[in-house]
C-alpha cells in the first residue's frame, strides 16, 4: 500500500509550515511535495548579503506579543537567535517636519491628545480634544473605510500624518482603502461594544501599563542572521520534496485526492496526491480554485495586492546616522525644493539591531504604495540614486554606498480592504466544504511572519485530518 502523499503549492513561510506540520502528524512515511514556481523558497523572507552582512530584504521582523512566531523560532531550536530591537526610537516625516512616532496610538489612531501634541496643528489637536463629543460611532457591524473614519471624526491630519504613514509600512496601502476590521481589529472591537468615542476606543484597546519596576516585554523580534535562518530550519524539518522553479497550473479534484497539474504550459506534468494546501497570493489562488471551488476564486477575485521595492545600501564603516531606528514618510512629503520623495520608509537597521552595530552601516529604503506605478518601473541604478538623494535630503547622510541591493516584490502585499474579513469567511467556508484542501498565506488573517504561521498550522491540521481518516496507513 502507498504511502500518504500531500502537496503543498507555495513555499513561502506559510506553506513550509505547513509541510513542517504535516510532517508532524502524519508521521516520517508520509510523502509531502513542496512547489515554489520561483528559484527559491521563502517567500517574502529572503536574506541577502549586503556589504559583508546578512540584511533581511524582505520582512525583518515578527510581532513578538503574538505567540506564534516566537513559539515555532523555539520549537525549531532558533532561541538563541532570537532577539529584540535596541529601543532606539523610530519616527515620522510629516508636515515637513521629523517628529517621533508618538506612543499611546493604536497604529496612529491617538488614545489622548497629548499623545500628539508633538505631531498635529493647533487645529489639529483641537479637533481630537472634540471628537469624543461627536455623535457615538455606529458601525452596526458594517465595516468601513479607515480614512474616511478618521476624517470624520478627527479631520485630516491623523490620518495623513500617522496613521497613513503607519498603515503604508505594514500593507503598503493607503487608509482610504483598507477596512477598519481587518486592519485594526481592535478598535473595531471597541465600537461595537458600546464604545461610542474614537478617541475612547484607542484606549481601551492600548495595553496595560507595565508593573512597577517591571519592563514592558519586546514588540518585535528577529534572527541574527537573518530570518532565512527560519525558512532554512522550516525546510529541514519538514522534510519533504522541494521542486523549485515549477509552476502549478491547475487543480482538479479526482474521486480519491487532487491532481496537480505543474510545469510548462506546452509540457505540463501531472502530479496526485491525497491533499493539498494553497500557499500563494490572491491572483494565484484564485486562478487555482477556478474550476474546483468556484465560490472560493469568486470571493479571492476582490484581493488587490501592492508591490514595492527595498532599496538595501551598505554605507562605509563609522557613517554616522540619527540616533533613531528610521523614518516613515507620510504620503505627498516633498523636498525643500518641492521634490517629491521616492521612499515610503527607512530603517537605520545598524542603529535598530544591536547585531548589526559595527562594520558597514545598513540602511534599508521601501519604496512604493498600493497603486503606485512610477517609482518601481525605475531601473535598478536610478531607484537607488532616487533613494539616497532622499536619505541625503531627510539625514545629511551623503556617503556613498560599499555595496546595495534592490529587491522587488511584486505583487507582494494583499490589501485588506472594506469587507476583508467577510470575503476571507466566504473563502474559507467554501474551501471547509471540499475534503482535503485548505488554504492558507498573508491573505487571510494578517500579513505579518506570526498570522501567516497561524494559517499554515491550521491548514495542514485540516489536511491531515482528512487524509489520515480516509485512506488506510501501511502497517
Amino acid at each position: 500500500m502507498s504511502a500518504l502523499h500531500v502537496a503543498v503549492v507555495g513555499g513561502g513561510v506559510s506553506g513550509l509550515v505547513a509541510a513542517h506540520r504535516m510532517r508532524c502528524l502524519l508521521g516520517p512515511t508520509a510523502r509531502i511535495t513542496v512547489l515554489e514556481q520561483t528559484s527559491r523558497l521563502g517567500g517574502k523572507l529572503r536574506t541577502d548579503e549586503v556589504g559583508g552582512l546578512a540584511c533581511d530584504v524582505g520582512a525583518e521582523a515578527f510581532l513578538h506579543r503574538r505567540p506564534e512566531a516566537a513559539e515555532l523560532v523555539a520549537e525549531l531550536g532558533l532561541a538563541d537567535r532570537l532577539v529584540h530591537p535596541t529601543g532606539v526610537p523610530a519616527t515620522i516625516r510629516a508636515g515637513g517636519e521629523v517628529r517621533p512616532v508618538p506612543a499611546h496610538t493604536v497604529l496612529g489612531v491617538p488614545a489622548s491628545v497629548e499623545a500628539v501634541r508633538q505631531v498635529l496643528s493647533a487645529e489639529g489637536l483641537r479637533r481630537v480634544a472634540a471628537e469624543p463629543a461627536l455623535p457615538p460611532v455606529e458601525l452596526a457591524g458594517a465595516d468601513v473605510a479607515v480614512g474616511a473614519l478618521l476624517r470624520e471624526r478627527f479631520g485630516p491630519e491623523v490620518g495623513d500624518r500617522l496613521v497613513g504613514p503607519l498603515l503604508g509600512g505594514v500593507y503598503a496601502g493607503r487608509p482610504d482603502a483598507l477596512g477598519l476590521r481587518a486592519t485594526m481589529p481592535q478598535l473595531a472591537a471597541a465600537l461595537d461594544s458600546g464604545v461610542g468615542s474614537l478617541l475612547a476606543a484607542a484606549a481601551t484597546a492600548m495595553p496595560a501599563p507595565p508593573q512597577p519596576h517591571g519592563r514592558r516585554p519586546p514588540v518585535f523580534g528577529t534572527l541574527a542572521g537573518g530570518l532565512s535562518a527560519l525558512v532554512q530550519r522550516l525546510a529541514e524539518a519538514a522534510s519533504a520534496e522541494v521542486r523549485l522553479g515549477l509552476p502549478v497550473r491547475g487543480l482538479v479534484r479526482r474521486e480519491h485526492g487532487w491532481r496537480l497539474e505543474v510545469g510548462s504550459a506546452t509540457a505540463p506534468a501531472h502530479l496526485d496526491v491525497d491533499g493539498v494546501v494553497l500557499a500563494v497570493p490572491a491572483p494565484a489562488a484564485r486562478k487555482l480554485l477556478a474550476d474546483a471551488v468556484p465560490a472560493a476564486s469568486r470571493a479571492l477575485a476582490g484581493v488587490e495586492v501592492a508591490s514595492m521595492a527595498v532599496v538595501a545600501l551598505a554605507l562605509p564603516p563609522g557613517t554616522a546616522l540619527p540616533d533613531r531606528s528610521g523614518v516613515l514618510l507620510a504620503e505627498g512629503e516633498r523636498y525643500a525644493d518641492g521634490t517629491p520623495f521616492t521612499a515610503k520608509a527607512f530603517t537605520f537597521s545598524s542603529r535598530k539591531w544591536a547585531h548589526l552595530a559595527g562594520g558597514p552601516v545598513l540602511v534599508r529604503g521601501s519604496v512604493g504604495r498600493h497603486g503606485e506605478i512610477e517609482s518601481l518601473r525605475r531601473d535598478d541604478e536610478d531607484l537607488v540614486a532616487s533613494v539616497r538623494a532622499d536619505l541625503a535630503e531627510l539625514t545629511g547622510v551623503t556617503a556613498v554606498p560599499v555595496d546595495v541591493a534592490v529587491t522587488r516584490w511584486g505583487g507582494g502585499l494583499p490589501q485588506y480592504g472594506v469587507g476583508h474579513l467577510d470575503l476571507v469567511r466566504r473563502v474559507e467556508d467554501a474551501v471547509s466544504g471540499v475534503p482535503g484542501l485548505a488554504v492558507a498565506g498573508a491573505t487571510l488573517h494578517g500579513v505579518g511572519v506570526p498570522a501567516c504561521i497561524a494559517t499554515g498550522d491550521a491548514a495542514a491540521a485540516r489536511v491531515a485530518a482528512h487524509v489520515l481518516g480516509r485512506v488506510p496507513r501501511p502497517g
